[in-house]
């Protein structure tokens, strides 16, 4: 077997600019947002709101690779119920990178999932808060969204990130209101 070039790894990895996100498919939503997007997401919000006790490099860093692998797997939703996704996602993201000799990307991958340290968890709960955000712009377009934002509700605990999240799910019941109609004469 011919080893793969770096331009082969460079170049499938692009990929995840035309991945769509298959929560986002299933609830109807046309031109959503793809998997590379989502990623892009997650780095600013890392950016904007990574506390300074935290590795903002490391975190960038998770936030970049999470969801790398998914350009092989396909993005699994917890609807899809697969038992052994992270052992996919991992021998994915490795039989990508492996190539590129970099067994830093690999073990990065590997602490991320394993969510090893305060900025993987971190970067775990901007995921989150950007399927959370995403979903209340698709809430304004009349999208069913609110199961996304109960999803991120769950998870997100950091102190840095919950008044952003209580901020979104104001937004979002204000969204609610306006849209249902009065029943008042």
């Amino acid at each position: 077997m011919t080893p793969r070039s770096t331009l082969d790894v460079l170049a499938e990895a692009v990929r995840l600019k035309r991945l769509a996100r298959a929560g986002w498919v299933r609830v109807g939503v046309k031109d959503g947002e793809t998997v590379a997007a989502h990623s892009w997401g997650v780095a600013w919000l890392v950016l904007a709101l990574c506390p300074p006790e935290l590795n903002r490099h490391r975190a960038l860093a998770y936030a970049v690779v999470h969801d790398l692998a998914e350009v092989r797997t396909g993005d699994f939703t917890p609807h899809d119920a697969i038992p052994n996704k992270a052992e996919l996602e991992e021998a994915a993201f490795r039989g990508l990178t492996d190539g590129l000799g970099r067994p830093d990307l690999a073990n990065l991958f590997t602490s991320y999932e394993a969510q090893e340290d305060d900025e993987g968890r971190f970067v775990r709960q901007c995921d989150r808060l950007d399927m959370a955000v995403q979903a209340l712009v698709y809430a304004a377009e009349g999208h069913p969204t609110d199961e996304f934002v109960r999803s991120a509700a769950a998870v997100i605990k950091h102190p840095a990130l919950v008044p952003v999240l209580d901020a979104l799910q104001t937004r979002m019941r204000e969204q609610i209101t306006a849209r249902t109609p009065s029943t008042r004469p």
